[in-house]
């Protein structure tokens, strides 16, 4: 793990694999950290440079001065790319809100983007977590943001994977060190309000957004785990249906996360995608 500084801000970024091989990009959903991507670097880093980070205002990064919003996150990770030296396209991978991002990117620089893979991604439907939901009511969002500790912590974890083994002390702390960063709270409320209210994900964003996509086809990869507690698998439906070129991938007995859940058998169905599109 190393720290860059991007624009003011402590970036924290994990690299792995020859940095002269096609770069892939890995990144994490809201509230998270790059440790969501730990298990597939060792399963990509052979043939490419896999670089993951923790998104400004999240895990152990520190936020960007504006408010936090899907174009402030895309434009963070591209100029945590920059500092890198990264300037090639890339193969992008994100999960839960990091999909949204990815899209962001896609939309506003589609030269910098070679693949597109969207893990559980957010963007294809209202329906989400009521945990979600229940941030946006007045005064409640923050008190439960402030609350997570080592008896709620599990808790939390434990929506997040089928197999509830992965709910390992190591997470658990994680989750709890990532909850104590000075803008933890404020960030995450601030990119839940962009994103939705109580009555779920809001339809304005994803339409603008989606719209914006359909004339930037890039091969593009929509994996979903089939017991999502988080966004349901009844979202791959309409994720499909924005990506009808994509390939897609149901998981079984899965989870928001198959890249933690199912990592080799993830790693199978991305990489010859990879493969077909030289960078």
């Amino acid at each position: 793990m190393n720290h860059l500084d991007v624009r003011g801000a402590r970036i924290r970024v994990h690299e792995t694999g020859d940095p002269a091989a096609p770069p892939v990009l890995l990144l994490h959903g809201i509230g998270r950290s790059l440790e969501d991507w730990s298990l597939q670097h060792p399963r990509l880093d052979t043939d490419y440079r896999v670089i993951s980070m923790d998104m400004p205002g999240f895990g152990l990064s520190q936020r960007m001065p504006e408010p936090t919003t899907l174009r402030v996150l895309a434009d963070g990770v591209w100029a945590t790319l920059d500092a890198l030296g990264e300037t090639r396209p890339v193969h992008l991978m994100g999960n839960s809100l990091g999909g949204a991002v990815s899209m962001t990117m896609l939309a506003g620089t589609p030269e910098r983007v070679a693949t597109l893979t969207l893990v559980n991604s957010a963007g294809f439907g209202r329906e989400v977590t009521w945990a979600l939901r229940l941030l946006a009511l007045p005064g409640v969002g923050r008190q439960m943001l402030r609350r997570i500790d080592r008896r709620t912590a599990p808790r939390v974890e434990r929506t997040l994977f089928r197999d509830r083994a992965l709910v390992t002390p190591e997470r658990v702390a994680m989750a709890i060190r990532i909850a104590r960063q000075p803008d933890f709270a404020a960030v995450y409320l601030e990119i839940a309000k962009e994103l939705g209210g109580f009555r779920g994900v809001a339809p304005a964003w994803r339409s603008t957004l989606l719209a914006a996509l359909a004339e930037l086809a890039r091969p593009t990869m929509i994996l979903w785990g089939d017991r999502d507690l988080i966004l349901p698998s009844t979202h791959l439906a309409a994720a499909r249906a924005a990506f009808p070129h994509a390939r897609s991938h149901m998981f079984a007995d899965t989870g928001h996360m198959p890249q933690i859940e199912r990592p080799d058998e993830f790693a199978r169905l991305v990489r010859p995608m990879l493969a077909e599109v030289p960078v």
